[in-house]
């Protein structure tokens, strides 16, 4: 397998857990994308505002913490929740922020029932990189057998 970077934001802890499941299954590195304390609600619908605004103004939240050497890493899963049928602006502040590198790109993503286009903003915003079809779970835990098929894809 190839070397991996699971990159992931988790607002409920849906996304954390898929992000969990992948990295038992491949070992790979993680980074959590993360903001500051307080950037959102915990109210999911306050939170969608939130996000609309910040896609609005262009005024995307800071990253806490530097993103890891990428250049190092063959695949980059990147993983977030659907906000409103689009990307968390934390993930779109990864995106953003990540520089060019031959890694290719893998969404994975966690929704409640409505993905939006979701993996057509993900290659539009993602500009020059490679990006792998992705993985979309109405649910925090996913069958083994449906990780195993997507991850074959990296071999």
């Amino acid at each position: 397998m190839k070397k991996i970077l699971i990159a992931y934001y988790s607002w409920s802890g849906h996304t954390s857990a898929l992000a969990a499941q992948l990295q038992a299954f491949t070992q790979a590195e993680t980074y959590k994308i993360d903001v500051p304390a307080g950037t959102f609600s915990t109210d999911m619908y306050e939170t969608s505002d939130q996000a609309k605004a910040q896609r609005q103004s262009g005024q995307l939240p800071t990253l806490t913490e530097p993103l890891p050497d990428v250049a190092q890493y063959d695949v980059i899963l990147v993983g977030g929740p659907v906000w409103s049928g689009a990307l968390s602006t934390p993930v779109l502040s990864f995106l953003a922020a990540l520089p060019d590198s031959p890694a290719v790109l893998a969404p994975f993503y966690t929704d409640a029932g409505d993905a939006g286009n979701y993996e057509a903003d993900f290659k539009r915003v993602a500009g020059a990189h490679l990006v792998a079809p992705g993985l979309d779970s109405a649910h925090p835990r996913v069958a083994s057998a449906q990780l195993q098929r997507w991850l074959e894809q990296f071999n």
